[in-house]
């Protein structure tokens, strides 16, 4: 299994908004709550100062930004799938189906003839100007 980092989390928890990041959160809080069971066992043990991460997660939850607390997270999940197999095994199975799905991809076509003008083809664009005339700034100015 890649580790899944506090950065990874973060993105994650930030992504909520989008319908992929919106999946993929709701994914791991329903894994996170499943019951905790160590060694493989049918029972749930408790393992005292050992967290199922559910307060880890809430916690991200509520601040997505927050650097500390998707290190949190991330350490319990690291935990946890160590001390139950059927919980790792799930984990990477949530983890490599969210890395897929937040990759996305990206179909660029172009039909129809002779394109007279900008085209721009890609993913995720922002803050783009085109069409703008040039203005000196102040300090470039001759005064």
């Amino acid at each position: 299994m890649d580790p899944i980092t506090a950065a990874a989390l973060t993105a994650l928890a930030s992504s909520v908004a989008s319908e992929a990041g919106r999946q993929a959160w709701q994914g791991l809080a329903t894994l996170v709550r499943r019951p905790f069971r160590r060694g493989g066992g049918q029972d749930q043990e408790e393992l005292p100062g050992i967290s199922s991460g559910e307060v880890e997660l809430a916690a991200l939850d509520a601040v997505p930004a927050d650097p500390v607390r998707a290190q949190a997270l991330a350490t319990a999940l690291g935990v946890r799938a160590a001390l139950d197999p059927e919980f790792r095994v799930l984990l990477d199975e949530w983890w490599a189906r969210a890395v897929t799905d937040s990759a996305g991809s990206v179909h660029n076509t172009i039909s129809g003839g002779t394109q007279n003008g900008t085209i721009v083809q890609g993913r995720d664009f922002s803050n783009l100007t085109f069409n703008m005339p040039s203005t000196p700034r102040a300090d470039d100015r001759n005064y």
